[in-house]
């Protein structure tokens, strides 16, 4: 068996066996060990498993060669792919939407919350004082703009498979939000994650307040769940798997065992040492070795 793998999750109707020959002919040309093509899913994501070439370094030369492609790519070592933990974000990963801004449009706030979502998810902001600030707009809304809201909710695509699948394995899932807990309720049921960790507004006589209740779920709130549920689960670090899109996302990513960014803004997608840019969640699924015909989309 070979010690490092490297996936690729193609998007129809990219040619998926013209770009596994491509990334494997980089590999070689920096003396790479490559044993048989495995194809998880035909034509669509196939494992490269090698030795000899450092993962992070076979990435990079993949990437190079790939260039422009529509492609993703992951490297790891082969050992210990199937995580025991997932860890996900909500909004813009689980979920198409970032929920702020769904009330936001039904509250004529649009312009407004959405400069704030911007640069908090870009890290021009501290995360909680943005959180707060565009809260604090909704001020005095009725409580009904959370239910409008909640009906706009898209799960993305692959959200159902991901969940499914590992908890079909044995894995414990988790959404962890900096969002709101109404949203993150309906998502974390509609899916059917084991647990969920989120915000709670606070709401008097049928009206937002416009505060939240502390602690605030942020950054360290979202390292934190990882680190505490690995820890309750008997699982090392490297035994879990976080997903992300934003700068609140980066310190979960950074520490679990593969940590991804997905779909995400550049300050998440330039430090993670995963990148989903093109596929869907189940991405994430086949990025552990899972094949085809073992994904679930429902328990």
């Amino acid at each position: 068996m070979a010690e490092n793998v490297l996936t690729l999750i193609t998007v129809p109707p990219a040619d998926g066996a013209s770009l596994a020959q491509a990334a494997m002919g980089a590999l070689k040309q920096l003396g790479a060990s490559l044993g048989a093509v495995d194809w998880l899913a035909p034509a669509v994501a196939c494992d490269i498993p090698f030795d000899g070439l450092d993962a992070d370094q076979a990435l990079a030369a993949a990437r190079l060669a790939l260039a422009g492609q529509s492609v993703d790519l992951v490297s790891q070592a082969a050992v210990g792919r199937r995580k025991g933990l997932l860890v996900a974000d909500m909004e813009s990963t689980i979920i198409a939407n970032e929920m702020l801004d769904e009330i936001a449009a039904l509250s004529g706030l649009t312009e407004r919350v959405a400069e704030i979502t911007r640069r908090a998810m870009n890290g021009e902001l501290e995360f909680s004082g943005a959180f707060k600030e565009r809260i604090a707009l909704f001020t005095g809304l009725p409580e009904t703009k959370l239910a409008e809201a909640g009906a706009r909710i898209r799960l993305t695509q692959g959200a159902k498979e991901l969940v499914a699948t590992m908890r079909a394995h044995g894995a414990h899932t988790t959404l962890v939000s900096g969002g709101l807990t109404e949203f993150a309720g309906r998502v974390g049921a509609a899916l059917g994650f084991d647990s969920i960790v989120a915000n709670a507004i606070e709401i008097a006589d049928g009206k937002l307040t416009g505060k939240v209740r502390e602690p605030i779920v942020g950054p360290g709130t979202k390292l934190e769940a990882l680190k505490r549920l690995a820890a309750e689960l008997r699982l090392p670090l490297a035994a879990t798997l976080a997903v992300g899109d934003g700068a609140n996302d980066l310190q979960m990513v950074e520490a679990a065992g593969l940590g991804v960014a997905y779909h995400a803004k550049p300050i998440l997608a330039n430090r993670a040492r995963a990148r989903i840019d093109h596929g869907d969640l189940t991405a994430l699924l086949y990025a552990q070795g899972y094949r085809r015909d073992e994904i679930k989309s429902q328990l």
